[in-house]
């Protein structure tokens, strides 16, 4: 179990970005794994980094296989003033906007121009999936507005200034976890790789398999041999048994977006797996 929570931000700071499988419901739990013994938040999975952002921590690695998703994060740290000027020539909610810039070239775009179009293809793209072709060409269908608005020009200039204690790790989890020392606290959201049941899991050109679960529970035994805290959120499953074994653990219903349309979405058990 979680040891007494280390002070929260005092000012809410929300995710710029939609992503399948996000853990916002879970954050009042998680954010209390986060304590004043922590230096350094680490998260090899980023996706929307709502638990970054919620914790505002005084250093970060953040890291992901996605290098469109790492690219914008360093656009909107670095460059949040050029992002925003091109978010405002793009219309909401426009099918026909929608499919002009999902079908561009991104290899020829500036790499602000770049960002907003991710940005834009995020937020109006059905339920926040990350999918390409076998071409990596991003394939995702419109959404409308039932993704809701695009956030205002103070959210994403607050999480710009978030963004400026964290560095970048755009590979493999791997990579990221090499990098942790002790006094981090590690949390590992990966996409799911279950046999029991259809869960959508190409979020990235590259899907976790059940090869990458055998080297995420060898490297929680590693983090834990080193005294590196650690959270990882997992699915109930056969999957998460292999990975909470001997590890803390709590069980959490949670409503699962990746089911598409809101009717249709249903509770599920998601666990919590520490070593705190």
């Amino acid at each position: 179990m979680p040891v007494a929570a280390a002070k929260s931000p005092t000012q809410d700071c929300p995710p710029f970005l939609r992503w399948a499988g996000s853990k916002r419901r879970l954050l009042p739990v998680l954010k209390s794994f986060w304590t004043k013994n922590h230096k350094r938040y680490v998260e090899p999975f980023a996706g929307s980094a709502c638990l970054f952002f919620a914790l505002k921590p005084p250093k970060a690695i953040l890291g992901d296989l996605n290098p469109e998703l790492i690219s914008t994060y360093i656009e909107v740290k670095y460059r949040i003033d050029a992002v925003l000027k091109e978010l405002s020539k793009l219309p909401p909610w426009n099918k026909e906007e929608y499919a002009r810039l999902r079908s561009l070239d991104t290899s020829t775009l500036e790499p602000h121009v770049r960002a907003a179009r991710f940005i834009y293809l995020n937020r109006f793209c059905f339920n926040g999936i990350y999918r390409t072709n076998l071409k990596g060409q991003f394939n995702v269908p419109y959404s409308g507005d039932r993704c809701g608005a695009m956030p205002d020009d103070k959210v994403f200039q607050q999480c710009s200034r978030r963004l400026r204690s964290a560095r970048f790790v755009n590979g493999d989890f791997e990579a990221v976890l090499e990098r942790a020392e002790k006094g981090d606290l590690v949390y590992m959201d990966p996409p799911y790789a279950v046999r029991a049941r259809r869960v959508f899991r190409e979020y990235d050109p590259s899907t976790f398999t059940h090869e990458d679960i055998a080297r995420l529970r060898s490297w929680m035994e590693r983090l834990n041999a080193a005294g590196i805290n650690f959270v990882v959120s997992y699915a109930e499953s056969d999957e998460a048994d292999v990975l909470k074994k001997n590890f803390s653990y709590e069980t959490i219903a949670v409503r699962r977006n990746i089911a598409g349309f809101a009717a249709h979405r249903a509770m599920t058990n998601e666990l919590l797996i520490s070593n705190i």
